[in-house]
């Protein structure tokens, strides 16, 4: 790309940045094809980074993390898509789960649970989406009824991203099944629970090294201090609260990634020939080109933009809703268009193009659907 560096960085990111590079090429890229065909990273893998501080990055060092901002998670995010990679749930685990724990968590259940977040010997996960359940959180049917001083939870989860490894787990529940919005609550559940069961890892069609499995729990007793927040029926809140930091994650790694699709385009048109010259000297490849460039150069300062404002605690829902909306299409456009000029090639999955091709696909649907970021938006246009 371009040299440009984003408004946002500082010397101390260069170095983070730096770090997370070497880690990249050392831990992940060379991996990437047994990752695919395990259906899952190695579960050394969080315990390595946790140990160089790359988990846990914005999290306060009083809980074992690295005291940085939300910028150190975008970098990270950055990187591994550069890495060429999509199997290791790190984003979820650092930039999602751990910061609900932080807004949201007692005292006792971030001194618990964060510091082995941060060292990686414990991997996270979050449960909503259930197989008859997407998008409408409000429709949970997993229960998790009281007794005692206990919850009694039972229900099933899907396309649990982190499921086979995660030690922990954030369940979206009902604790009043009468109720819709109001009626939902977050639990933690450690997986070492009994009645807690993994179903299988699920077959997708892109992202195919990230374990993203069926979660089932069968009269599975936990606390009630295991409630995430002061009191039930705050989840649909916590939820909406913190699901724009999850697109922004979203819109990251897809701008991310098709950065990184470009520039290898680029330099595959130049070394491959076609009828005695490089596909690069031909117009269509360099109007194409001109095309992918420009669209990730403008996606770069929207998501620029949205850091800053995240940054800052300013980023709202209906912008952050744009954001997913606008990387995640353009993404997948830009990388389709790099995959044309790959020829057969393209089509192969061994090559980069042809993974993130597969992978970017989801991104227009797991964290709310592009069209219900359209829904979103739309409710907060002004009134003519």
């Amino acid at each position: 790309m371009p040299p440009r560096r984003s408004p946002w960085m500082d010397s101390d990111l260069d170095d983070f940045r730096a770090l997370a590079q070497t880690f990249m090429s050392k831990e992940i890229t060379p991996h990437i094809s047994r990752f695919i065909e395990n259906k899952h990273v190695d579960r050394e893998l969080w315990v390595s980074a946790g140990a160089v501080g790359l988990l846990c990055a914005s999290v306060p060092e009083e809980y074992g993390g690295g005291g940085g901002t939300w910028a150190h998670e975008a970098i990270l995010i950055e990187e591994q898509a550069y890495a060429g990679d999509s199997s290791w749930g790190a984003s979820l685990h650092s930039g999602i789960v751990a910061h609900y724990l932080l807004a949201y968590g007692s005292e006792e259940q971030k001194q618990r649970w964060l510091p082995r977040l941060a060292s990686g010997e414990a991997v996270a996960a979050i449960a909503m989406t259930e197989p008859g359940t997407g998008s409408d959180l409000q429709s949970v049917r997993t229960k998790a009824l009281k007794d005692g001083d206990d919850y009694v939870i039972n229900g099933a989860k899907t396309f649990i991203t982190n499921g086979s490894q995660a030690d922990v787990v954030l369940v979206v529940v009902k604790t009043n099944p009468e109720e819709k919005a109001s009626g939902i609550s977050l639990v933690i559940v450690p997986t070492d629970t009994p009645g807690f069961r993994r179903g299988r890892v699920l077959d997708k069609i892109g992202m195919r090294g990230q374990d993203t499995c069926e979660l089932f729990f069968d009269d599975v007793r936990v606390p009630q201090a295991n409630l995430l927040g002061p009191e039930e029926g705050q989840g649909f809140v916590q939820l909406m609260l913190q699901l724009p930091q999850e697109r922004l994650i979203v819109a990251i790694s897809c701008l991310a990634a098709a950065e990184a699709v470009v520039d290898l385009t680029r330099t595959y048109t130049e070394e491959r020939e076609a009828f005695g010259r490089p596909i690069s000297a031909f117009q269509n490849t360099k109007f194409t080109l001109a095309e992918v460039f420009t669209e990730v150069r403008v996606m770069r300062s929207f998501i620029d933009e949205c850091i800053t404002l995240h940054l800052t605690g300013d980023l709202d829902i209906p912008t952050a809703a744009m954001a997913k909306l606008w990387a995640s299409e353009r993404a997948q456009k830009v990388v389709d268009k790099c995959l044309q000029l790959h020829g057969g090639y393209g089509y192969m999955n061994e090559y980069p193009v042809a993974r993130a091709w597969a992978d970017l696909r989801v991104s227009q649907i797991y964290g709310g659907t592009s069209e219900i970021m359209k829904e979103i938006i739309a409710r907060s246009l002004p009134a003519t």
